[in-house]
């Protein structure tokens, strides 16, 4: 499985879905998933709560960026481990009732960290431990709300619905951040997390609500040996789907260790506190709502423009990690919000429209384990570098891994044009 095969097989149908209509915005036409949308905006905002103030509170406990990491790593090990199972799960289960089951379950990991900080018992252990089983929760939801999309919304508004959802994912890092900011400085991470825990009723009334004889439910997957090797030879059976994955591992597990960097960038590097931190997060999220929209104004999609992008975002890192003054830092993450969302939400909703519904569930847990479940490597990582070789340093390897992956797939491909061309010839023939 070669990249210029995978750039071929793309390139021979010219798009990948039947191109949608209504610009990009079109997706919200479809009254569930208007009603979905709504949900996230609560469910999201409350995310970045909880994420900034457990980031912090970590750093205050210990003092440690590698604590961080380690934090940071235990959210996601469940998930390097189960993405798949979760996957699976979401292809022979109604995905809207698991996701009800999920957002009670995150909102008690919520409370739980809530009451443990506020009465003064909560130690760094209790959020590892908390930390895994908030993952264990991520490892079952994430596949689900991933393929979930593609039945709320008809196939030719998949890619754009895809896109808003990162749009508004990262709309809701411009008030989180801040408002977990606020919390932190005038009642404490305590209340914090007692706020995302309240959020959580948002997302849970809207998935109720949903229409359900207007949803497009993928048939149950019926139980039976060899489910998950199966999609594992369906995946390497379309080598554009193979490379994107294993591209979208590269950047999850090196690429997006945001939390151990841009913490002790606010720390050490510009001396200040976690009002810096969540404002570096409002800034990423000013270009990522502008790299998300990019993404759902396109129609197709080839695996070149994913290599870009991907080498783009790594290179404006590993620029941010020498940026000379706080100005140029922040103009820099703007580069990274935009280039970064665009890889994310191209990426992932060309893995969806590139891959058969009833594979869809197993695949997106596959995309998911490689995504997120190469933290638990990358996280630890990047934190011992990172503490012990400084701040700038650490957050140059986050940039230069995905740039040199990036740029190693372009060049395979800029050598095969010969062999790519008559790859898609055949394939078009």
């Amino acid at each position: 499985m070669t990249p210029a095969a995978a750039e071929a097989s793309t390139e021979s149908t010219g798009t990948i879905a039947p191109p949608g209509r209504g610009g990009t915005f079109a997706a919200l036409s479809v009254r569930n998933f208007r009603i979905y949308s709504t949900g996230q905006l609560f469910a999201n905002t409350g995310v970045w709560v909880q994420n900034i103030a457990l980031d912090w509170l970590t750093l205050e406990l210990t003092h440690s960026p590698a604590a961080v990491g380690i934090a940071m790593a235990l959210q996601f090990l469940p998930i390097l481990l189960l993405g798949m199972v979760g996957g699976m799960v979401a292809d022979r289960y109604p995905k809207r009732t698991i996701l009800l089951v999920t957002q009670l379950c995150s909102a008690s990991v919520a409370a739980t960290l809530a009451v443990l900080t506020l009465s003064g018992q909560i130690t760094v252990g209790a959020i590892y431990v908390l930390a895994v089983v908030g993952g264990l929760v991520v490892a079952l939801d994430n596949p689900t709300r991933q393929s979930f999309v593609g039945e709320v919304v008809p196939p030719q508004h998949v890619r754009n619905a895809i896109a808003l959802n990162s749009a508004v994912f990262q709309s809701t890092r411009l008030v989180g951040p801040a408002l977990s900011s606020l919390l932190i400085g005038t009642v404490g991470t305590g209340w914090a997390f007692a706020v995302n825990a309240l959020l959580y009723v948002g997302p849970t009334i809207t998935l109720a609500t949903m229409r359900t004889e207007e949803l497009r439910p993928t048939p149950a997957l019926p139980r039976a040996g060899g489910q998950l090797r199966s999609a594992l030879r369906y995946v390497a059976d379309r080598p554009h789907v193979g490379w994107t994955i294993a591209l979208v591992g590269v950047f999850g597990t090196f690429g997006l260790n945001f939390p151990v960097v841009l913490t002790a960038m606010a720390s050490e590097t510009f001396s200040a506190g976690a009002g810096l931190y969540g404002t570096f997060n409002i800034v990423l999220a000013v270009g990522s709502i502008a790299g998300a929209l990019l993404a759902g104004s396109r129609t197709n999609t080839r695996l070149r423009t994913i290599l870009v992008l991907a080498a783009a975002f790594g290179a404006a890192q590993a620029l941010a990690a020498f940026a000379p003054n706080l100005g140029t830092f922040i103009v820099v993450l703007v580069v990274m919000g935009v280039t970064n969302l665009a890889f994310q939400a191209i990426a992932n909703s060309s893995v969806q429209l590139w891959v058969d519904p009833e594979f869809r569930g197993r695949v997106m847990g596959l995309y998911v384990l490689v995504f997120m479940g190469g933290t638990p490597i990358g996280g630890p990582i990047i934190g011992w570098i990172t503490e012990h070789a400084g701040v700038r340093t650490g957050m140059a390897v986050c940039g230069l891994v995905p740039l040199a992956v990036a740029l190693a797939m372009i060049a395979v491909l800029s050598l095969q044009p010969v062999r790519a061309r008559r790859r898609e010839a055949v394939l078009a023939g």
